[in-house]
């Protein structure tokens, strides 16, 4: 009995993309790559330009200036001398009211706590007193009086007093700190300490000032 030839059904061809296919989805891939490449070149663009404007306002418009603190006049109060003499009243109390200004030339407000003067007679100090806080707006001035309260034990136990009364001029030298921080876009904070010593020259006779000199010493 002759075999019967076995006959297999032939596996379907694979289906195979045409050359025009193929060509269209890699220029759709490059295309959708470009695209890519456009959007992150942009954004890149965008944030370099706000730096570059965000640093050259901060060095030029932004640019922290120094405050600038001027002791603009005092006034002597108290100060009570022994009929006839130089010599101060034994009880007697004295004071200095200093009229301090702080011009800010920023263009963002200036905060500063709590300010400290302290008053020297021959190196030895013979009084303290600190001044409220306070803020200083943009391109403003503020003004505050401080008034120092003179421990007379102090000033009247120092050998020299005697002979500086009779020359009819007192001097004595202050010192006044002031503190704060000036901040930018609510980031940026910059610290600002502004140091005056001062010297001054008391008429004895019509207790009024008669001369001050002062210097400043800013550091950010």
């Amino acid at each position: 009995m002759a075999d019967k030839e076995q006959v297999r059904p032939l596996a379907p061809a694979s289906i195979r993309p045409s050359s025009d296919d193929e060509e269209a989805a890699l220029y759709i891939k490059k295309l959708h790559k470009k695209k890519c490449i456009k959007c992150c070149g942009c954004v890149l663009a965008l944030l370099l330009i706000q730096i570059i404007v965000v640093v050259i306002l901060i060095f030029t418009v932004f640019k922290v200036k120094d405050p600038i603190m001027r002791l603009n006049g005092v006034t002597v109060n108290k100060f009570e001398l022994i009929n006839g003499t130089t010599t101060p009243k034994p009880g007697s109390n004295m004071s200095l009211t200093a009229d301090v200004s702080v011009k800010n030339p920023n263009v963002v407000s200036f905060k500063y706590p709590n300010t400290t003067t302290a008053l020297y007679y021959r190196g030895t100090m013979i009084g303290e007193a600190r001044g409220p806080p306070g803020k200083s707006k943009a391109r403003r001035t503020m003004r505050m009086n401080v008034t120092v309260d003179v421990i007379m034990d102090n000033l009247i136990s120092n050998p020299n007093l005697q002979s500086d009364m009779s020359s009819g001029i007192l001097t004595m030298s202050s010192f006044t700190k002031l503190g704060g921080k000036v901040k930018m876009f609510n980031i940026i904070k910059k610290h600002v300490v502004v140091k005056m010593n001062c010297t001054i020259s008391i008429n004895i006779t019509s207790k009024a000032i008669q001369d001050q000199k002062c210097k400043k010493k800013v550091k950010l």
